[in-house]
């Protein structure tokens, strides 16, 4: 089925109950409203001429109007490709040419470098969400509305395991970004998993600070919490402060959140100053060291978890928080429904077994259809139904998943390779660091030795450190070089931006 009816089952039903929430604002739109607002969204699309393959892109920071834009799209047959609210206009017009989005839909503070982006592509549409202008979203629910009055009706007629619902943009973390396709189908069983680890939402409220832009903000935090009927709190930003008086005023039992929320929750003295109800927190996005995720759990005295995903697959491993067995330190758990994995020596090709460290290939029915417009980068990551993702890791003789960094990521070093993430967290489990990144330096014997990037958590003496850490690794894994700074560059869903950091370390 079209992955908007999928989600949207059972909306109106629900009535009046809240479905998303401005943090900011209290500002509420209620489960029938939305139902309402994307079926008109829909029929206003159609009124314009657009319809099954056309591209809309969504640029927008989280907001109660982000889904109602979201699913009426895809329920008009539209691809709706979504934009990180901080790129910039360059970058959005970039994504606009390469994705072929004929209407933009952008937030009315982002309106001006929307319209410098569009108007170098093909999105001679601009819509913005709130206001009453003729380029108003208001303006285009009215049409809708009114069309809807006269008997018309939007006809998708998609096909759910070919047409694509949703075109995300990989993170460009270490490269030009890429366009993913995700089918209906891929989308519909993406949830379907997600739905059968994640702990029951019944009486909860979840907090949305990861944005929808994001694969985990568009499946976990918007579409699954959608399908299932429990209320989404959406932050426009991330403010510590105000995410923990949210987390407390509206008693949310489970936050879905990134790894340096994760070590703010673990560290930072706010923490203290509110009464939480947390029973579960779960990390995604990026590695979670072990010593972390004790140490926040320990804090707060919940469960905590880690889950592995992609934008290529959406989710592919989850620590399971219910049940009989319950997280393991380090992992991302084991597979979710539906899926298989594989552990392959990035070199030889060879497989390997239980606790060999190797790239992950994972295959299911989440996994993409492909890349946008790029044939030779879908061949070499889509083979033989395998999904090649890139990260390295191994398994355990229980089938949990450990993820040790990104192969394209590791640091060579003379003959040896060393994972950024493990030092990471080696780093982070110290007291006075607050959050760290560590990248490749050139180096004239050694190729590329450790250099770490720190934002210290008050006083820290860096000799101190770099002894501590030195006794903690085998010799070719020692941080050789320490540089203090005011914050580390990470996307908005969590996940450092080493090109930044590497690209500086070049340069100096």
């Amino acid at each position: 089925m079209s992955f908007a009816e999928f989600v949207l089952d059972g909306c109106r039903a629900r009535g009046a109950r809240p479905a998303f929430i401005d943090a900011p604002t209290g500002r509420t739109l209620t489960f029938a409203g939305l139902a309402e607002s994307a079926e008109a969204f829909a029929a206003g699309l159609s009124c314009r001429g657009l319809g099954r393959g056309d591209v809309v892109a969504l640029l927008s920071q989280n907001a109660p109007e982000y889904p109602v834009a979201f699913t009426g799209a895809i329920l008009a047959g539209c691809t709706v490709t979504t934009i990180n609210a901080l790129l910039t206009a360059r970058e959005v017009g970039e994504q606009l040419r390469d994705s072929g989005a004929r209407m933009l839909v952008t937030a009315a503070e982002l309106a001006g470098p929307a319209a410098e982006a569009a108007a170098a592509s093909r999105a001679s549409d601009v819509v913005v969400l709130g206001g009453s202008g003729a380029g108003s979203m208001s303006a285009l629910l009215a049409d809708g509305r009114a069309a809807l009055a006269s008997g018309a009706r939007p006809v998708a007629g998609v096909d759910p395991a070919a047409d694509v619902a949703v075109m995300l943009y990989s993170s460009g973390t270490t490269g030009m970004s890429k366009g993913v396709m995700l089918t209906h189908r891929n989308l519909v069983a993406a949830v379907l998993q997600c739905d059968s680890w994640l702990p029951p939402g019944d009486g909860d409220t979840v907090l949305a600070v990861l944005p929808f832009s994001h694969v985990y903000g568009a499946v976990i935090l918007m579409s699954l919490q959608l399908r299932r009927g429990v209320p989404v709190v959406c932050f426009p930003r991330f403010d510590l402060e105000g995410y923990l008086r949210a987390a407390q005023d509206y008693r949310s039992r489970t936050l879905y959140v990134v790894p340096p929320i994760v070590a703010a929750l673990a560290k930072h003295p706010a923490v203290d100053q509110f009464a939480l109800s947390v029973e579960r927190v779960i990390s995604g996005a990026a590695p979670l060291g072990e010593d972390i995720e004790r140490a926040c759990g320990e804090r707060l005295g919940c469960l905590i978890g880690q889950a592995w995903g992609m934008s290529e697959c959406a989710l592919g491993s989850a620590s399971p928080l219910d049940g009989p067995e319950l997280s393991r330190p380090g992992s991302s758990g084991p597979l979710t429904p539906g899926c298989a994995a594989r552990f392959l020596d990035p070199v030889t090709g060879a497989e390997l077994g239980p606790g060999e460290q190797g790239e992950l290939w994972l295959r299911g029915p989440n996994v993409m259809a492909g890349y946008l417009n790029r044939p030779a980068e879908t061949a070499a990551t889509l083979v033989d139904g395998w999904l090649r993702t890139g990260d390295i890791g191994y398994a355990d003789p229980d089938g949990w998943i450990y993820i040790v960094d990104r192969a394209k990521e590791l640091i060579k070093y003379k003959a040896f390779a060393v994972a950024p993430a493990e030092l990471e967290a080696l780093l982070l489990s110290h007291p006075g660091v607050l959050d760290a990144a560590v990248v490749p330096s050139p180096d004239e014997d050694a190729g590329e030795v450790p250099k770490a990037f720190l934002v210290p958590c008050g006083d820290l003496d860096l000799r101190a450190l770099e002894s501590w850490a030195a006794g903690q690794v085998a010799p070719h894994k020692r941080i050789l070089r320490f540089e203090v700074v005011a914050e580390i560059p990470r996307t908005s869903s969590g996940k450092i931006l080493r090109r930044v950091l590497i690209e500086r370390e070049r340069a100096g």
